[in-house]
């Protein structure tokens, strides 16, 4: 496996230590973890393995990763794992991609309340969702949805939306049919919108008046009831965005582009062009241009970079996967058969889990690469804890990541 060129941890080895010292007392316990996980990540902190071809016997080394869902580096073999679970749910109809997006004037409240808020952006866009489109005047069906929470715009900066993938389609309110909604067609975005913006606004002044909000530096203010309701009050009558793309192709079109987002972190090492004594240079995309002028570079001082990088750090435990209506956990498998049966589709064949080579968490599984010499299959001879080393050098090859 091809090392990129540049990588976030190297940006973390060469200025992480400073930028710590510079920001001691404002870096949250999370972030630290973060920058640590990415730093210790594929080398031989974490221990790791050696791995022959059964072929040829050429022999390699692969330390382990860390596993940290922010790592860039981590997230590819998570995106497959998980991809193969949903497999099995999909549903031979059209999928429509809805995002949902918070407006500027959140952004900072959400930031300071990351679980509060992030919370209520899924349950009130899945709300909306589920609502409009059991509403006899639109669908009239009972639907499904899959939300993923991003919490970044393409240059980093602070951005909390939801990518929500919905069959089109779904149960009839008395459960005897299935009702397909229009090919290009899923919900009027306007009805979401208002929807949306209504119930948001709402569950966000509820938990004010909870005091399960926590305001802190310019916003501090709004601890304030009547500060808050002056700062929400333009934004009740604001324009909430909601997008709807078209449906994709079919069901391995939805895979594709689920695997794209499902996993993403706020950037993928392959983003990253330079670093050096300007800072770090990257690509990201301006979707206020069209065409090849929408792909450009950006430069930002390392500080600026690792700053923004860890604006994304999720609360532990927090859930960023999240599925609703007829794909919720406790009744997804039988709401899928029942689907299928009115659609009269035949049953997805679900191919049995993978099985892992050695119980260490951290070791590689199926996503090893194959031989670099004859693409034979590489087996684990040998595992190294953490901070240890192999019994002897292998026989050959560079040392990877698990």
């Amino acid at each position: 496996m091809r090392r990129p060129k540049l990588e976030v941890a190297d940006v973390f080895h060469r200025h992480g230590a400073d930028w710590r010292r510079a920001n001691a007392g404002h870096v949250s316990l999370d972030q630290l973890q973060v920058m640590s996980a990415i730093e210790q990540c594929r080398s031989a902190t974490l221990g790791g393995h050696v791995e022959r071809c059964e072929d040829c016997g050429h022999s390699r080394i692969a330390y382990n990763s860390c596993r940290n869902r922010h790592c860039p580096k981590c997230q590819g073999a998570a995106a497959e794992d998980w991809l193969a679970a949903r497999e099995a749910d999909l549903l031979p109809v059209g999928y429509f991609h809805v995002v949902f997006t918070l407006p500027v004037g959140i952004a900072p409240i959400a930031y300071q309340n990351k679980a509060v808020v992030y919370d209520l952006l899924f349950r009130t866009a899945a709300e909306t969702l589920l609502t409009i489109a059991a509403d006899p005047k639109h669908l009239g069906a009972r639907i499904g949805a899959t939300a993923v929470l991003h919490s970044w715009g393409s240059t980093m900066t602070h951005h909390p939306h939801v990518h929500m993938i919905v069959p089109g389609g779904g149960i009839s309110l008395d459960g005897t049919r299935w009702v397909r909604c229009e090919p290009d067609f899923l919900l009027p975005v306007r009805v979401l919108s208002r929807l949306f913006r209504r119930l948001f606004l709402a569950a966000l002044a509820d938990a004010h008046a909870a005091g399960r909000l926590a305001f802190f530096g310019e916003i501090e203010d709004l601890r304030r009831r009547k500060a808050f309701d002056a700062h929400l009050a333009p934004l009740k009558r604001k324009k909430w965005f909601v997008y709807a793309k078209p449906p994709f192709a079919g069901p391995e079109a939805v895979l594709a582009y689920l695997a794209r987002y499902t996993h993403r972190v706020a950037i993928s090492n392959s983003r990253l062009v330079a670093l050096d004594e300007r800072g770090v240079t990257f690509r990201y995309k301006d979707y206020r241009r069209n065409g090849q002028a929408r792909y450009r570079t950006m430069t930002l001082s390392a500080d600026e970079f690792i700053r923004r990088f860890l604006l994304h750090v999720l609360p532990k435990g927090f859930h960023r996967i999240r599925h609703y209506g007829l794909l919720a956990s406790a009744g997804c498998k039988a709401n899928i058969a029942r689907a299928r049966e009115l659609m009269a589709a035949p049953v997805a064949p679900v191919d049995p889990p993978a099985v892992h080579d050695t119980a260490d968490p951290h070791a590689a599984t199926d996503h090893r690469p194959p031989c670099p010499c004859c693409g034979g299959r590489m087996i684990i001879v040998e595992v190294f804890a953490r901070h240890g080393a192999p019994r002897g050098p292998p026989s050959s090859g560079p040392g990877i990541g698990s």
